[in-house]
């Protein structure tokens, strides 16, 4: 086994020649991150073999041989449960893997034959690549950091009336708040109590932009002060010279102390650790969810996202700044669960997540970074089938609910730009839950993962 100081050797030399990636899988709570991870490391495992690659022209080609798991860069960090993943995928029925729950690793070697071969021929060569998984409700945190306390008071505003009514028991009790008065720790923890059920109804009604996000997996942080403190509704309108004129023992001192602390000592070392350094990213966006729950949450899933893409760093790379200032260098935009519509209706999904992140497509592009959108299943749920109605064939799905119900249906189509007054007044699109198909053996089904893999490393393998 290398020893820790020869490990980040080897890293850096292994960057420094191109052969090895860090990728960014992205997203909100209940995107598709553990399931596009798992179908990744599944068909990397199985290329050349069972896995449909054909838009990875390394695999297509056949040069790609396949990839191993190898011991992760740190070890102090659990590894990603890709074989418990694969156990319940493979249960019968099968059952999609577990939410993540923690910050998890995974490095995979991939073996393959160059385009251009040397003089010597047969030359095959190695790429790295790190893989890492984390809560997607930890990740809701990053846009904190451009805040100071009473602009994120601001931002917790206007909602929208759905969104407030589950805040309803919150808001009496911080009504009666004196921010100047000196804090009573046991109300003040009952009262983030109410805060945080207030976030964990709104996650459950289907909303996404929801800070803090460790209030919904707080982990070893159960209990602990630093998740105990709460926007603080009028002070957006106050004095900031006199807030900061309020003693230390104030109620507004303590909450602002708690979120500087919140800043400085959870989501900084998060982002400092485990995004600052990411070569490639993916973002997946679960936007048949967004489509089903109704217009406020569609809007909150926008602001949500429009908030994250501002916190990472993008840029094109040389190699200097590869090897000590890296960049994220390019960039997949994802609408997951393609499989739980139509195929003719991939394009509507692709168009209308670009729609939805058009401002900070606009930033990308002036950042002169490559941004590709496609539409994906990781691991697919469903067949595509014809229907005959009145004497016309018609598209439809078949698949098993998560109720374990046989389903043949049409869900609807999706809107090929911004949704309007009049689609959501038709209620024009029923998303339903599916089971994962079956898998008999080898690499999992899925729609468009090879693009996707193309897009994102496809580079390296020439």
């Amino acid at each position: 086994m290398r020893q820790p100081l020869t490990r980040e050797l080897h890293d850096l030399l292994e960057r420094g020649r191109d052969r090895q990636l860090r990728l960014a899988v992205t997203g909100l709570s209940r995107s598709g991150k553990t399931a596009f991870l798992t179908s990744l490391v599944n068909q990397l495992r199985h290329a050349g073999l069972e896995a449909r690659l054909d838009l990875l022209p390394a695999a297509r080609d056949g040069r790609l041989l396949g990839a191993r798991r190898v011991e992760q860069h740190d070890l102090g960090v659990p590894r990603f449960p890709f074989d418990r993943a694969m156990s319940a995928l493979d249960d019968r029925p099968p059952r999609w893997p577990e939410p993540t729950r923690g910050i998890s690793e995974l490095r995979l070697v991939l073996r393959y034959r160059p385009q251009r071969p040397g003089l010597m021929g047969g030359e095959t060569r190695r790429l790295t690549l790190d893989l890492f998984d984390y809560p997607g409700e930890w990740l809701l945190d990053l846009p904190l950091l451009g805040h100071d306390y009473p602009s994120w008071c601001r931002s917790q505003t206007g909602h929208g009336d759905a969104r407030e009514a589950l805040f309803a028991d919150w808001q009496r009790e911080v009504a009666t708040l004196d921010p100047a008065r000196e804090v009573d720790e046991g109300r003040l923890a009952e009262i983030a109590e109410r805060y945080a059920e207030g976030l964990r109804a709104a996650r459950e009604a289907g909303f996404s932009d929801l800070q803090p996000g460790r209030f919904l997996l707080p982990g070893e942080l159960e209990g602990a002060p630093v998740l105990q403190f709460f926007p603080l509704p009028g002070i957006a309108d106050a004095d900031p010279a006199q807030l900061a004129q309020l003693p230390p023992e104030s109620l507004y001192a303590t909450l602002a102390r708690r979120f500087r602390h919140y800043q400085q000592h959870i989501v900084r070392p998060f982002y400092r650790d485990h995004f600052r350094h990411f070569d490639r990213q993916i973002v997946l966006v679960d936007i048949l969810g967004a489509l089903n729950a109704g217009p406020e949450r569609f809007e909150d899933l926008s602001r949500a996202l429009g908030r994250l893409m501002q916190s990472f760093d993008y840029g094109r790379r040389s190699l200097l700044s590869r090897l000590f200032a890296p960049r994220i260098d390019r960039l997949a935009i994802a609408a997951t669960k393609a499989d739980h519509v139509t195929p003719e209706q991939h394009a509507r999904m692709t168009g209308l997540i670009e729609t939805l992140l058009a401002e900070p497509l606009k930033d990308l592009h002036f950042a002169n970074v490559p941004v590709r959108a496609l539409s994906l299943a990781a691991i697919r749920a469903t067949e595509a089938r014809e229907v005959h109605h009145q004497g016309q064939r018609q598209p439809a799905l078949s698949g098993t609910t998560l109720a374990g119900e046989e389903a043949l249906l049409f869900p609807g189509e999706v809107p090929s730009r911004l949704p309007d007054a009049d689609f959501w007044a038709r209620q024009g699109f029923t998303f339903t839950a599916f089971r994962p198909l079956p898998r008999d053996a080898g690499a999992l089904p899925h729609i468009r993962m090879d693009a996707a893999l193309d897009w994102l490393i496809g580079d390296k393998l020439q």
